[in-house]
C-alpha cells in the first residue's frame, strides 16, 4: 500500500492483536481489539457467531504480552486515523486478560481522543479489580441473556464457578462505580428467554443494574447450534413493551449494503423522542441512535439554542452533561 494512502483508507492489516477498522451499526468506525487467543472465554454461548469456545475459564491471566498490544496500538493510533471507537471485543472475553486495566489507560494519557468501548459478556465484575480496570472506558456493554438459572444455563454455558446471581451483583456494582455510557445487551433466543417469566426477570435484574438503556439483540450469522432461529421483528416489539418503562431499543437487522440516512428534522424527532422520559448524554445518544457522536451533538447544541432542549446536569468528573426535553 503507497504511503500516501489516506488515513481513512488504511486497515489493520499486519497488526497480530488489531483488525478493522469495522463499520459497526452500534459503534460506528470501530477499531478492534483482541486480546485472547482464540477462542478463550467464560461462556460458551449456543448463539457464538466465532464458534464453539475451546479454553472455558473464568481464570484471569495474561493472556498476551500487553506491551506488544500497547505498541501496535501506539503504530496504528500514531497515524491519525478517523475513528469513533477503540473497541476491546474479538474472540473472547476482554476482561480475561490481565492487561486491560493498563491498556485502557495508555489509551487515555496517549490517545485520549479516541472513545474506547468493551464489549463484555459481564460474567466477571464480581472482581473489584476487574471493574476497576473497565472505570476508564467511554462505554461498557455487558451482556445478560438469561436472569434465571435455567436460561442462563441453556444460552450461556458458563464456566465452572459463573452463576447468574454472581453475575447480576456484579452488572449493579459495576453501575454503582462507573460513570460512562453503560448499556445492557440481552441476546434474544426465541423459545428460550422470550417467555413472559423470562421477561420479568430481565427487567428486575435491569432495574437492580439500573443501566442507561437495554439493547435488544438477535442473531445475524449462523451460531453454535443450527436450531437456533433468528428473533423477528414483533417478538423484539413485543419484549420492548414488556420491559418498559426501561429505556429498550432494539438493534435493526443487518441488511447488506444498507446505508441509514437520516435528514435533519428526523434527527432532531429521534433525538426528542430518546428524551421523552429520561436524560441522556451524547455519547449514549449517538449509540442509542446509531449516529456519529459529532452529528448528534450538533443537533444537540442547536436544540439547546432553539429552546427545545434544556441542560439539566454538569458531570464536572470528566466534562459530560445530560440534556432533557424542554418542559
Amino acid at each position: 500500500m503507497s504511503s500516501s494512502t489516506p488515513a481513512e483508507l488504511v486497515g489493520a492489516r499486519g497488526f497480530t492483536y488489531l483488525f478493522g477498522p469495522v463499520f459497526s451499526r452500534r459503534l460506528g468506525r470501530s477499531l478492534g481489539v483482541d486480546l485472547l487467543p482464540y477462542k478463550t472465554c467464560s461462556l460458551d454461548c449456543i448463539y457464538c457467531e466465532c464458534g464453539p469456545t475451546t479454553d472455558l475459564t473464568s481464570e484471569r491471566a495474561n493472556r498476551v504480552a500487553t506491551d506488544d498490544v500497547i505498541a501496535e496500538l501506539d503504530a496504528y493510533l500514531g497515524r491519525r486515523p478517523p475513528l469513533d471507537f477503540v473497541t476491546f471485543a474479538g474472540s473472547g472475553e476482554p476482561t480475561l486478560h490481565a492487561g486491560l486495566g493498563r491498556i485502557i489507560a495508555h489509551l487515555k494519557q496517549y490517545h485520549p481522543q479516541y472513545r474506547v468501548a468493551v464489549l463484555t459478556n459481564g460474567t466477571l465484575f464480581s472482581s473489584e479489580e476487574i471493574r476497576r480496570d473497565v472505570l476508564g472506558a467511554d462505554l461498557v456493554v455487558p451482556s445478560l441473556d438469561g436472569a434465571n438459572s435455567e436460561s442462563f444455563q441453556a444460552i450461556n454455558r458458563p464456566a465452572p464457578g459463573i452463576t447468574v446471581e454472581k453475575v447480576i451483583e456484579g452488572l449493579a456494582a459495576l453501575r454503582r462505580e462507573y460513570r460512562g455510557t453503560y448499556v445492557l445487551e440481552v441476546f434474544v433466543v426465541p423459545g428460550i428467554n422470550d417467555t413472559d417469566p423470562e421477561v420479568l426477570a430481565l427487567r428486575r435484574a435491569a432495574e437492580r443494574i439500573q443501566p442507561d438503556a437495554i439493547q435488544l439483540n438477535r442473531l445475524d450469522r449462523p451460531g453454535i447450534l443450527p436450531t437456533i432461529t433468528q428473533a423477528s421483528d414483533e417478538l423484539l416489539d413485543r419484549m420492548r413493551t414488556r420491559l418498559e418503562p426501561l429505556t429498550v431499543f432494539v438493534v435493526p437487522k443487518r441488511r447488506p449494503g444498507e446505508v441509514r440516512r437520516m435528514d435533519d428534522a428526523k434527527i432532531d424527532e429521534a433525538i426528542l423522542a430518546r428524551l421523552a422520559d429520561r436524560s441522556f448524554d451524547t455519547t449514549t445518544l449517538s449509540f442509542l441512535l446509531g449516529l456519529h457522536e459529532g452529528l448528534v451533538a450538533k443537533h444537540v447544541n442547536q436544540m439547546l439554542a432553539d429552546g427545545r432542549l434544556v441542560r439539566v446536569l454538569q458531570a464536572a468528573h470528566d466534562n459530560r452533561f445530560l440534556v432533557h426535553r424542554a418542559i
